[in-house]
């Protein structure tokens, strides 16, 4: 899915993308080396046997596609992980870090000379590790708490930080905090009839940030098919108040939507990316607005 955004705004002509969030993959993937000289690995509910080094490296390619980390260890090893916590932990961010690095490498090679303008914002899933690395790029930018100028017109707030999960992930605050990080950025925008708030948590109640309900164990109840407001009121409150032309929302993948809070144009793309989808939207902006959007799918 990174390939394919960067790729994007070749693609679709655009003269800017934008990326809100959950960049990093969310585990790491043994796959266990066995005595008779095959390989295990249990993803995505399934365990397989992977016998020669093509069957393994072709699975190693998979893990990935999925936004996953593959890590080929001995049986011993995998015990000596298990048993560790605070190893799991440096490893996952050792192979995150190491991840972007080549990410956005390839990007400079993919958007030197294009013009074409990047624009990242690490959500409430990624870890802070990852923000020093983006910095160093060349042509993707850390839009997190900026009010960046996107071209003579049209000016754009960003923010990554959700309010509280089940999941207690890296980039998370209050509804007070949350709302603090978004005033300081919005004080700073004279029009907001030319302003987009990219904001990670879509707001409540809106039906971008319907997800499944769940019990005291995490697991959704009824099979999925009762769902809950989650997003943040701090968002909602916002929007309510400075009405921007239009909002980007994220962080409830399920929730894929548009709908209008006032004057505002809200969108969640949703996200598919486990299976190798990139979902996203196609935004014209004219010196009149929004001329005309569409949602994509690839």
């Amino acid at each position: 899915c990174w390939r394919k955004f960067i790729n994007a705004g070749q693609f679709y002509k655009a003269d800017i993308i934008i990326l809100g969030g959950d960049m990093t993959g969310k585990a790491i993937i043994p796959i266990v080396e066995k005595s008779d000289g095959t390989h295990k690995v249990s993803f995505l509910e399934q365990e397989v046997v992977l016998r020669g080094e093509k069957e393994v490296a072709q699975m190693e390619r998979t893990i990935v596609d999925r936004g996953y980390y593959p890590l080929r260890a001995s049986f011993s090893k995998v015990e000596e992980l298990n048993a560790d916590p605070k190893k799991v932990e440096e490893l996952f961010v050792q192979m995150a870090v190491q991840t972007v690095e080549r990410w956005l490498d390839y990007a400079e090679k993919r958007l030197k000379g294009t013009g074409i303008k990047c624009y990242v914002c690490p959500g409430n899933d990624d870890m802070f590790e990852i923000d020093e690395v983006i910095e160093g790029s060349k042509y993707v930018f850390n839009a997190e708490g900026k009010v960046i100028e996107l071209d003579p017109i049209y000016k754009m707030i960003s923010t990554g930080w959700s309010t509280p999960t089940p999941w207690n992930t890296f980039r998370e605050c209050s509804e007070e905090e949350l709302q603090k990080k978004i005033q300081a950025m919005a004080y700073q925008v004279e029009d907001m009839s030319r302003c987009i708030f990219n904001l990670h948590d879509p707001p409540y109640g809106s039906g971008l940030d319907e997800a499944p309900e769940l019990d005291a164990q995490l697991r959704p109840k009824y099979a999925g098919r009762s769902t809950v407001a989650v997003g943040s009121k701090a968002v909602k409150e916002a929007v309510e108040k400075h009405q921007p032309l239009l909002g980007l929302f994220g962080h409830i993948h399920e929730a894929k939507g548009l709908t209008k809070i006032g004057r505002t144009t809200c969108i969640n793309p949703g996200s598919s990316y486990e299976q190798g989808i990139l979902l996203g939207v196609l935004v014209d902006l004219d010196s009149r607005g929004i001329h005309r959007y569409l949602p994509t799918s690839g």
